[in-house]
């Protein structure tokens, strides 16, 4: 195949509609007819980043009698979920308010967006996510925006040193060259309102064009219809790498930094071109507040910027006007976010000097997770089959890891018999005993501060890629693996910096290590009783001789053909399974008739595994009928008779399609399992 066929098949991937949509050019004229078509073009940056946000949809749901909104933006589907964020909808709902109260003008829109939080609680995930959002919005039809460039004649080019074109250093709104003193009046003229939208366009052009500007209404007499003849407005896409309407600001040492970095600098070549160091087509105006404008600039570690950024970040936020060297002030349309974390925050708290930044701030807090189940999304994004090949991951290996994280975050129940385990049950959707929604919303309140410290995800994180890594963890890594890892680290762990702390941490790995023995124990015991047909045989045992008992009636014998009363040891010994007591078992077996009797006059048929306690107590039953049976403690000792490993091939399989095992996996627990048959703490 020649070398241009291939050119060919890889240009006809190309959509070329769509790139002359991406670069589409008109006259000024055209752009107010496109205006007048869809007024959306010419919103705030506020404005744009909130629909943004809302284009991709949302969700509700009712968590403990709490109404919740959740964006889709934030699961970054778009991505398949490269840079999801999990289990922080309150917070992400408090943002989105903020950035409607902006979109709407309601004051917001001039403050710092400020994200705190402990570290790897997901702040700067946040403004990746919305850079990237604002950047892709931007080249869709729904996101689009213009800007224009100058264009003169060869009589002209004297504004420009001779360049044919000129464009908008700061990426400005057309709409701008509508002087402002008639602005509001030709809006409205023009028609350019529609549907409850009025385009607001607020300041002058900035100070490059704005000398252009003025000298062709000089040239011109003062007719406006002639200057803006020399207007060429273009479609522009938002772009974090080209520095166009997306900044970046990360503080460094500070002789190596300077505020012109924020607002640009003088371009001191260009000086001989138009003979003074302030003519503003001799400035660049590339600092990052010039570069975001119409657009987003994050601020990384905000607090930790030197006093001589505040002026500017302040006339920035307040004013939204931004101070170039040598010249007027500048006005801007941007959206800034900074984040920091918790040490940082609570310095400027003590700091009296920076009470106007404070006060020109709108926190939010974002916590870590204190849901487990969410947390565990975290991991599994991660540490999944897709990504992780030719290594098993056990089955709950992820989830004691992300428990004992979630645990390290939450404060003890102050009012409530609970333990700290129970209180994640609770906070995770389980039920308890005695608990209601009320509850866990009472618990959550209680607990100000709760999800601001504890063990990072990072931290999480890196010590199951050590696992992986290592070389029992060549074919698989268990929950015992990761446990021990995380407990090991905890002795150079650099964010624990007291004794206490750390004996706190390694008291909770030994909870999630007691969660897992009661998960496993359960699992094996559910797969050795888990003869669907065995589970029915003793059912309907049962039931036969609870329906005697209740009309007090006799049981055939199968076996003899004799009528027997009903064996009160039979259903003793399947009630106490779940703590019927003595007392109440008539209670008991008259529910489990009336249930029967219910279901029959809606002409179904009953079905134990409908009935949860139950199906428990069956399950339960049979195990104890079968455990010894299947000698499971003799895998201990290594002396398994055929018979025996028969049976224990069949547990092993039933963990390995129930449960998510490999054979390896499963020999573990079962050996695992067995060794706890024989310390005989298998109740």
């Amino acid at each position: 195949m020649s070398s241009v066929s291939l050119v060919d098949r890889v240009a006809a991937l190309q959509d070329q509609k769509r790139y002359e949509d991406l670069h589409w050019t008109g006259t000024f004229e055209e752009y107010l007819d496109l205006v007048r078509r869809n007024p959306r073009v010419a919103r705030t940056a506020y404005e744009r980043l909130y629909d943004m946000v809302l284009s991709h949809g949302t969700e509700e749901y009712v968590d403990s009698k709490k109404k919740i909104t959740r964006y889709r933006f934030f699961q970054d589907e778009v991505h398949e979920g490269r840079d999801a964020i999990f289990g922080l909808d309150i917070p992400l709902m408090r943002l989105v308010s903020v950035l409607k109260a902006a979109a709407l003008r309601y004051g917001t829109e001039r403050r710092i967006i400020l994200l705190h939080g402990p570290v790897g609680s997901s702040k700067s995930t946040i403004a990746r996510l919305l850079k990237k959002g604002i950047e892709e919005y931007s080249r869709s039809p729904e996101g689009a925006l213009y800007t224009y460039e100058w264009t003169l004649p060869e009589g002209l080019r004297y504004l420009t040193a001779g360049q044919e074109s000129f464009s908008s250093p700061m990426n400005e709104e057309p709409l701008k060259l509508i002087p402002s003193d008639v602005r509001e009046q030709a809006i409205t003229s023009l028609g350019l309102e529609r549907d409850g939208f009025r385009p607001y366009i607020r300041g002058n052009l900035n100070p490059a064009c704005r000398f252009i500007f003025r000298e062709l209404m000089l040239h011109y007499k003062g007719d406006w219809s002639k200057v803006v003849r020399h207007v060429r407005v273009k479609r522009l896409l938002l772009s974090e790498e080209d520095r166009i309407g997306i900044g970046t600001f990360q503080p460094k040492d500070e002789k190596n930094q300077d505020s012109t970095e924020l607002t640009g600098d003088i371009n001191y070549r260009r000086i001989a071109e138009y003979g003074s160091d302030t003519d503003p087509r001799a400035f660049n105006f590339d600092g990052e507040f010039n570069v975001a404008n119409r657009g987003v600039i994050e601020f990384v570690e905000i607090l930790k910027l030197d006093v001589a950024f505040l002026y500017d970040l302040l006339g920035a936020t307040q004013e939204q006007k931004i101070k170039p060297k040598k010249f007027a002030q500048t006005d801007i349309d941007e959206v800034i976010i900074g984040h920091t974390n918790e040490a940082e925050y609570n310095r400027l708290l003590e700091n009296k000097f920076m009470e106007a930044l404070r006060d020109r701030t709108v926190k939010i807090d974002v916590p870590y997770i204190t849901k487990l189940s969410e947390e565990i999304k975290i991991y599994a994004k991660d540490y999944n089959p897709k990504k992780v090949r030719g290594r098993f991951i056990a089955p709950h290996t992820l989830e004691m890891a992300a428990m004992w994280a979630i645990l390290t975050r939450l404060e003890d129940p102050k009012k409530h018999q609970l333990s700290l385990l129970q209180k994640l049950k609770l906070f995770d959707g389980k039920t308890l005993p005695g608990f209601t929604q009320d509850s866990v919303k009472e618990l959550r309140k209680e607990a100000i501060r709760e999800g601001m410290e504890g063990i990072s995800p990072r931290y999480i994180q890196d010590k199951i890629a050590n696992c992986l890594v290592s070389e029992r963890g060549q074919m698989s890594i268990n929950p015992f693996m990761v446990l021990n890892e995380l407990e090991g680290g905890l002795r150079s762990h650099s964010l624990i910096n007291n004794d206490d702390q750390r004996k706190r941490y390694t008291e909770l790995l030994a909870v999630v290590k007691q969660e897992y023995e009661d998960i496993v124990k359960n699992e094996v015991q559910r797969a050795i009783s888990a003869d669907a047909d065995a589970i029915a045989r003793l059912c309907g045992n049962y039931i036969d001789n609870v329906k005697a008992y209740t009309q007090r009636e006799k049981v055939k014998n199968p076996y003899t053909g004799q009528d027997e009363e009903p064996d009160e040891r039979l259903m003793r010994s399947i009630e106490t399974k779940i703590d019927i007591p003595e007392s109440r078992k008539d209670d008991f077996r008259r529910e489990i008739m009336n249930y029967i009797g219910a279901l029959a006059i809606e002409g179904k048929q009953f079905d134990y595994r409908t009935n949860e306690r139950l199906y428990k107590a069956l399950e339960l039953k049979l195990f104890e009928d079968q455990k010894d049976s299947i000698k499971l403690t003799s895998l201990v000792s290594q002396v398994v008779d055929r018979e025996a490993q028969e049976k224990i091939d069949v547990v092993k399989q039933r963990l390995i399609r129930n449960y998510g095992y490999d054979e390896i996996s499963a020999s573990d627990v079962l050996t695992y399992v067995a060794s706890i048959f024989a310390r005989g703490e298998m109740k």
